[in-house]
């Protein structure tokens, strides 16, 4: 199945993009339970439908440079319609931070996170780098934020609606640095200085120099270095324990630049007001040894509080329950 992006329709259902494997799916429960009743794919043959989104009964997928737009969705589950292409205005990077990340939030825009089309560098198009959003219709597309690596996870605080937004740091610095980043950013216009800075202050080798690290908007909060931090979203359910109420749970998809691997679990982030004051493990065991038989990418509050998460390599979708 291949497990990425996820997105909770109007009557229940969860939708999944995938990245290779290049479908989309609906995943349908009609009873309540603890497993889907029903797998359904929504599309197949596209590119890269990472990026998945649901807005006034229309699901939103995004490839490398194309937004779709699948109207009157669940209605239309087992015969879907054509999709409507929204915007082609995006640009195309390397492989690798070419996919997508989406999502609507509180103001009712879609925004649109861009990958830089490198490990490290400058590039002349002012669109790679940053998070972009645009209306549903694909008018007005703008840049939101710059001088980011590569998001793919975003969420707005459900109090302030402040955008939160995770960034995956350079792969070839190190084994132990730089850490990847949770970010905030409260208004249009902040730059996160990348390439020239990563974290909260370091500069970095090749293209520090130009630029001081207190021109930018450094990190909230520093997480593991490579743990590539993908989806994260704010708890904002009941079932859980008080504590949790608010906090960021991210998912972190695992190291690929590391001797000794790290990430392949769930970390939760707790906040103190707008300051992140603790980040520590939330579910573990993807990794066995130096092994990993799992890669979570995606996290997804459901209406009764359980939290989803998605794994891309082992081809699943888990729920995990808090059972007073």
């Amino acid at each position: 199945m291949g497990a990425r992006s996820m997105t909770l329709g109007d009557s229940g259902t969860v939708f999944v993009g995938t990245r290779w494997q290049g479908c989309v799916y609906a995943l349908m429960n009609r009873t309540g339970s603890d497993r889907a009743e029903e797998v359904v794919v929504l599309a197949q043959g596209l590119n890269q439908p990472n990026g998945v989104a649901f807005h006034h009964g229309a699901l939103y997928v995004a490839e490398p440079r194309l937004i779709l737009r699948y109207d009157d969705i669940e209605r239309r589950l087992k015969n879907p319609p054509e999709p409507v292409v929204i915007s082609d205005a995006f640009p195309l990077g390397q492989r690798g931070h070419a996919v997508k990340y989406i999502g609507f939030g509180p103001d009712g825009l879609l925004y649109v996170a861009v990958g830089k089309p490198c490990d490290v560098c400058e590039t002349e198009d002012e669109r790679f780098g940053t998070i972009m959003r645009m209306n549903r219709d694909g008018s007005r597309l703008e840049i939101f934020a710059r001088g980011i690596r590569n998001s793919v996870g975003f969420d707005w605080h459900p109090d302030t609606k402040e955008l939160w937004f995770t960034d995956n740091g350079p792969d070839r610095l190190g084994e132990n640095i730089p850490p990847d980043e949770l970010n905030r950013a409260p208004v249009q216009g902040m730059n996160f200085g990348f390439p020239y800075c990563d974290g909260k202050s370091i500069p970095d080798p090749f293209f520090g120099k130009k630029h001081n690290c207190r021109e930018f908007t450094p990190a909230e909060m520093e997480l593991g270095p490579h743990v590539a931090a993908l989806g994260m979203k704010f708890y904002t359910g009941r079932m859980f324990p008080n504590e949790y109420r608010h906090s960021i749970f991210i998912a972190e998809h695992g190291s690929s630049s590391r001797t000794i691997p790290i990430g392949y679990r769930i970390t939760v982030v707790t906040l103190k007001g707008n300051t992140p004051v603790k980040y520590e493990p939330f579910a573990e065991g993807w990794l066995q040894k130096a092994s990993s038989w799992g890669r979570p990418v995606d996290v997804l509050v459901m209406p009764d509080g359980a939290l989803l998460v998605s794994d891309d390599k082992a081809g699943a979708i888990y729920r995990i329950r808090y059972n007073r």
